[in-house]
């Protein structure tokens, strides 16, 4: 399984300015393919294959006197764009075949200079390095300091080096993970649990424990609501707008940051401390409609279930999903009576079947993982899913994997 592992960088001046000029000719190669392939089907023609358009969009572009300043980047991170532009392009046709899962995709449109948030990608072939000091040495750029929060497990393939609409930057490391050694770290457990996720309890687990919600969004809003209101009164195009804009974007980055943190610590203690999780698969898009938009999203259920479903996969757990219209909150989970639907409110409510006075999460989590099976096909046994993309939302690596990188 290939994963990310991402580090804080502190480049000096003169590195910032190498990276701003690597991320310009990164996406002036972009658009360059992107015109290219436009003009082809507008003119009926075929569409340029990959190798064509890097010899005319980078060997030939910079022998020119409007492309010369290509040749200061390294040629890496322009083929790595053009190959962006290549698999943008490979999912948006497969979106139109129906060959692709997913929402459907639109065709790659050009890059603005103004995105908030931009990326470089080198591969074995940029020979990047980490040094002795612990520096990440990138060619044309130099070694630029890395905050190092962990040690990297394994011998990196590629990195992304990511600046964010903070204006801060990262060092994204694809990892190839071994697969006994994720196996070694679990203790063996034969526990299974069912979740069920809410707003007024983040979670709610088939054992009876609840987890408040943090509402990390909620507690931020005075804050947000005066850098938002400063930077309403900034005069487009200033530099104290810049100053105002870069202002809010901390502020979301922080709310951001605790969330994921929130979700990383919730994760990882339920994947060690059970062998089985059951969970709901909601339709958290149709929620996101309802007046309860904000809340659903301070939330974040998607990023939290995706963290256990790659996390399950890497140490051999059992993730299983039950159906979004599966009666959790109207079924008793003592006797099975169905009890028909309940407004919100109610938090509490007797079978009157049975008789049995149920709290509305915890019999909705125990009806989870009933539905889910959980007691009967996990057993303690070791179920290894399908192996999870890379995660942070960039493109993934096209290089051949790397020799000995590791500090």
């Amino acid at each position: 399984m290939q994963l990310r592992y991402a580090f804080r960088l502190y480049p000096d001046t003169a590195q910032q300015a190498a990276l701003a000029r690597a991320f310009g000719c990164a996406r002036v190669v972009f658009n360059d393919a992107v015109r290219a392939r436009e003009d082809a089907r507008k003119a009926g023609q075929p569409f340029p294959t990959a190798g064509q358009l890097s010899r005319k969009l980078i060997t030939e572009a910079k022998r020119t006197v409007e492309r010369s300043w290509l040749g200061e980047v390294s040629v890496v991170v322009l083929q790595q764009s053009l190959r962006d532009a290549e698999a943008a392009y490979r999912n948006f046709f497969r979106s139109l075949k129906g060959t692709r899962e997913g929402p459907k995709m639109r065709a790659p449109r050009l890059k603005s200079r103004k995105n908030t948030r931009q990326s470089i990608r080198f591969t074995a072939n940029a020979r990047w390095s980490i040094t002795g000091q612990g520096r990440l040495n990138l060619p044309k750029i130099g070694a630029v300091k890395v905050k190092w929060s962990r040690t990297l497990p394994a011998a990196p393939t590629s990195v992304t080096v990511i600046k964010d609409a903070a204006g801060r930057f990262f060092a994204s490391f694809v990892i190839d993970t071994d697969p006994v050694a994720d196996d070694a770290r679990m203790p063996d457990t034969e526990r299974t649990i069912g979740i069920d996720l809410g707003l007024t309890h983040f979670a709610v687990l088939s054992d009876g424990t609840k987890i408040d919600s943090p509402r990390f969004l909620r507690r931020a809003e005075k804050k947000l609501k005066k850098t938002q209101r400063e930077l309403s009164r900034k005069q487009k195009g200033s530099k104290n707008r810049a100053k105002a804009r870069l202002k809010v974007a901390r502020a979301h980055a922080t709310v951001a940051d605790a969330r994921r943190e929130f979700h990383h610590q919730l994760s990882t203690r339920l994947i060690s401390e059970n062998q089985g999780i059951a969970v709901e698969d909601l339709s958290v898009a149709g929620l996101a409609r309802t007046k309860l938009a904000k809340s659903v999203h301070d939330a974040g259920w998607s990023s939290f279930v995706n963290m256990l479903e790659y996390k399950a996969a890497r140490y051999g757990r059992t993730l299983v999903k039950i159906g979004r219209f599966e009666p959790t909150s109207q079924t008793c989970s003592t006797c099975g009576a169905v009890d028909g639907p309940k407004p919100l409110n109610v938090r509490e409510w007797t079978c009157t079947a049975c008789g049995t006075v149920h709290d509305r999460d915890t019999n909705a989590a125990i009806n989870v993982k009933t539905a889910a099976g959980l007691a009967v096909s996990a057993c303690g046994a070791s179920v290894r899913p399908g192996a999870v993309p890379a995660q942070r939302e960039e493109t993934g690596s096209h290089g051949l994997p790397a020799g000995s990188r590791a500090a």
